[in-house]
């Protein structure tokens, strides 16, 4: 340790080139000295107190309001204290210290004055990023609920229930998932139900439509990107989606449609759990789940060269297909009723399904799946004033279209076209008026099955060539009414 002798030290130039101001009294509380630091502070100059004793300043209302000088001669002890200056309105931290002779009595007494306006600055600007952190932070978890979604996967078919087990199964396993399917089957549901349902939720879940984003561009979505790494790139580059969703999910939808060219540097991620960014010379570590879905046959687009196998088996870790609404017709009627009342509710309708409305939707192909379900049933509630809705109704949106008039049906074409056309207007008029595919084929004495081949035959057709054969059942029963 080194020491100083006090000789050849000079403490009242000391105490003047220090920051607080400094004040000391004697063991009766006479100013002996005060600093150029303690007048900056406080307004009150040396002349105006020294060799006074504090007691008599305080009364004239020349000192700060809370002085500890004479508490310290009270107690003999260390003093802290808050103190508003009087005529300033600024508060100091004042600190009194005292130091004793050799009898143990009070010599002196050492105060120390801090200006804490800065520090009380300095408080409401850290109160002030707590609340925005604050704000930001419940700002940040909102957007993570919406991008997880509200939305359940409802089901009633034994198929389904044995796929939302194996769901719940794998959701607290920390493993990869290829969830597989025809489009509008309830991939991204079944991504949200594993994210919900494992230790990552509350984390981030990132979404990715692998079709949505140019193939030129989904790398440095991906992966990100350093500063100057290409033309365009921003001054402090940019982190990937991969590095948003870090500790958390990422979901990559239609993952069929990413390049080839891509394909091993995502290998290698998922491999290595770490990345490059583009023009990056160092990795990034990652702690991430991966969930990727594909309404394409990824084993046929290895065959045909399009896919890495070594991918796809990475990613097809734990498979979940997602069968067509048309092999679990049980959870036709339910999703309905639950779509019915959930649409209900949003535009405020009273609405509801017929058994017979119920039994065209179950004799339906649904192409489109639960999603085309969804819409049309929306669309039904919308466009229904209150009550059930009419099996005229759900004919007319299940198969529509403009039919041309009975006359017209028959004028032009080849015998086959004519034929197909006479046909297909029997069939419109004969499910408008019985409301049932069952029913319109016992009017027409065919059987059930083949008058189903011949609606899901006629509307390929349609969708085939493009062209339009049907009004809707409303108008083709208001015309027969009106020829009649």
């Amino acid at each position: 340790m080194v020491q100083l002798c006090p000789g050849r030290v000079d403490f009242r130039k000391v105490c003047e080139n220090l920051y607080d101001g400094i004040h000391i009294t004697d063991g009766e509380g006479r100013v002996l000295f005060i600093n150029e630091a303690y007048t900056r502070t406080t307004g009150i100059r040396p002349e105006q107190i020294l060799g006074r004793r504090v007691s008599e300043i305080e009364t004239e209302g020349k000192l700060y309001k809370g002085s500890v000088t004479e508490r310290v001669l009270q107690r003999k002890e260390r003093v802290n204290s808050v103190a508003v200056i009087f005529g300033l309105n600024r508060e100091v931290l004042v600190t009194g210290t005292p130091v004793f002779d050799e009898q143990g009595n009070v010599a002196l007494v050492v105060t120390n004055t801090r200006d804490i306006s800065g520090l009380k600055n300095l408080e409401k600007q850290l109160h002030t990023l707590t609340e925005e952190s604050k704000k930001a932070n419940e700002e940040l978890a909102y957007l993570r609920r919406q991008q997880a979604g509200d939305k359940r996967l409802f089901y009633h078919s034994e198929a389904m229930r044995k796929v939302v087990e194996l769901i719940h199964t794998v959701a607290a396993a920390d493993v990869t998932v290829l969830i597989t399917g025809e489009s509008g089957t309830g991939k991204e549901l079944a991504a949200n139900e594993i994210y919900q349902n494992s230790a990552r939720v509350g984390k981030p879940f990132i979404k990715v439509n692998c079709a949505a984003i140019p193939a030129e561009l989904l790398e440095s979505e991906l992966f990100g990107y350093e500063a100057g790494a290409f033309t365009g790139a921003g001054k402090a580059g940019k982190a990937g989606l991969f590095e948003l969703a870090n500790t958390g999910v990422l979901l990559l939808d239609e993952i069929g449609e990413m390049p080839y060219s891509l394909q091993s540097k995502l290998l290698r991620v998922i491999q290595q759990r770490e990345l490059m960014r583009i023009g990056g010379s160092r990795p990034v570590k990652l702690d991430i789940r991966v969930i990727a879905s594909t309404n394409r046959d990824l084993r046929e687009q290895v065959r045909r060269g399009s896919f890495r196998e070594d991918l796809f088996y990475r990613l097809n870790v734990v498979p979940i297909e997602l069968k067509p609404l048309r092999e679990r017709q049980e959870d036709i009627p339910y999703l309905a009723k639950v779509f019915c009342e959930s649409f209900g509710k949003k535009y405020n309708k009273d609405a509801s399904f017929t058994p017979e409305g119920l039994e065209l939707l179950m004799e339906y192909a649904w192409p489109g799946n639960i999603r085309e379900l969804e819409n049309l049933v929306e669309r039904l509630v919308v466009t229904n004033p209150d009550g059930p809705l009419s099996s005229r109704q759900i004919a007319s949106a299940l198969y529509p279209g403009e039919m041309p008039p009975r006359d017209a049906a028959l004028t032009g074409g080849t015998l086959k076209e004519q034929v197909r056309a006479f046909e297909q207007e029997l069939i419109q008029r004969t499910v408008a008026r019985e409301g049932s595919l069952r029913r319109a084929a016992a009017a027409l004495g065919v059987d059930h099955s083949t008058l189903v081949k011949k609606c899901r035959a006629e509307k390929m057709h349609r969708e085939m060539d493009g062209d339009i054969f049907h009004r809707s059942v409303e108008n083709i029963t208001t015309s027969q009414r009106g020829n009649s």
